[in-house]
């Protein structure tokens, strides 16, 4: 995943809210991640499909790259988050619904 959105598997693991210690721990051992760091993992792809998904929509899809626009998307701070960046929400299943929604509203035009 960390090659497809272009960024380092650190940042991506601070975008997760992932110690890296504990997964390395994991890897290490051979020992899948708990139910809720699986979910944090499937948050951010479930965000690449839709933001694929709304492209495709739209009739353009031709040269996107989702995953790396996606990584860009989550580092840029929001003013319809007060100035953070929705990368600091992606560590809750909350948070994650809440970016999605604001992805969401950003094609719509809400907070363009």
């Amino acid at each position: 995943m960390t090659d497809e959105m272009g960024v380092s598997k650190d940042k991506l693991l601070v975008i997760l809210g992932l110690p890296r210690a504990t997964i390395q721990r994991k890897v290490k051992k051979n020992q899948p991640l708990s139910a809720e760091e699986s979910s944090r993992v499937l948050g951010i792809g479930r965000l690449i499909g839709q933001t694929q998904a709304m492209v495709e929509t739209s009739g353009t899809p031709d040269g996107f790259d989702a995953a790396t626009w996606v990584a860009q998307w989550l580092d840029q701070p929001l003013s319809a988050l007060g100035g953070q960046r929705p990368a600091a929400l992606m560590d809750t299943a909350e948070g994650q619904a809440i970016v999605s929604n604001m992805l969401s509203r950003t094609q719509s035009g809400a907070y363009a």
